[in-house]
């Protein structure tokens, strides 16, 4: 597969995120259904951390297998990446807003929403290294399979992203801006994996991916629980990470 057909093909597989995006112009009309987005855009987010951290265990726990002796800077570089992920966006948070809880309405919304954005896009560059690097590899198959696949894991993702913003006055600018955030590094990634691939780049930025949703998790059980609809919000992180599941499983299904 020629390097302009891989980058465009893989720009599709992360713009796919703005099929969920809509999502945020609901209006719900009261406070089970903004508990219950909320809930399914947490329970979205716990797979995908599950996800993210198996993927990038993978490459270490083989290679401790194979008692190769890269397997210790490979495991400081994922703990460090965590680390850096959660706390640099709680350092960055304590800047911004101070001390200040976050908000359920306004503006804190919008900064949520923000994070997950972040959080996501770290881990969609992974996946276009991964569509770059089987594409340059020559396995034309597998290229394929992992654009569809994560084009279609993208939509979900999407919901994640746009839940936040539901029952808020939201500018269509502004989930442009999320939509490229989020999806926009599939590319980036696809570039970078067909001109080289690095097993320690791909664990950096799933580590940087896994913190940030570590961090975003706890900002959203936050305004759940303000909102006081625990009914609500237990049936959505249940579906949620159903969906983020099913959707994983048909990857798998397909050899992704």
């Amino acid at each position: 597969m020629t390097f302009s057909a891989t980058v465009l093909l893989g720009a599709i597989a992360g713009l796919t995120i703005f099929f969920g995006l809509p999502f945020a112009v609901l209006r719900p009309s009261g406070t089970g259904t903004v508990a219950f987005l909320n809930a399914i855009a947490t329970g979205v987010l716990f797979f995908l951390l599950f996800d993210v951290l198996d993927q990038a265990n993978r490459p270490i726990a083989a290679a401790v297998v194979q008692r190769q002796g890269n397997w210790l800077p490979l495991l400081g570089l994922l703990l460090g990446g965590v680390g850096v992920g959660y706390l640099g966006l709680i350092v960055y948070e304590n800047g911004v807003r101070g001390q200040r809880p976050p908000q359920v309405l306004g503006s804190g919304g919008r900064q949520l929403a923000t994070n997950i954005a972040l959080g996501i896009g770290m881990h969609n560059f992974s996946e276009g290294l991964a569509i770059g690097g089987s594409a340059k590899a020559g396995a034309i198959g597998l290229a394929m399979t992992l654009i569809i696949g994560f084009g279609l894991h993208n939509v979900t993702e999407g919901f994640g992203v746009a839940a936040p913003l539901v029952g808020k006055r939201t500018p269509w600018r502004l989930l442009v801006a999320l939509g490229l955030l989020a999806g926009g590094p599939t590319f980036l990634g696809t570039i970078v994996g067909y001109s080289f691939y690095s097993p320690s780049l791909a664990i950096l930025f799933l580590a940087l991916a896994a913190g940030a949703i570590m961090y975003v998790i706890g900002e959203l059980f936050h305004v759940g629980r303000k909102l006081g609809e625990p009914t609500w919000t237990g049936w959505g992180i249940f579906l949620g990470f159903a969906a983020g599941y099913l959707t994983n499983l048909l990857l798998t299904a397909a050899g992704a």
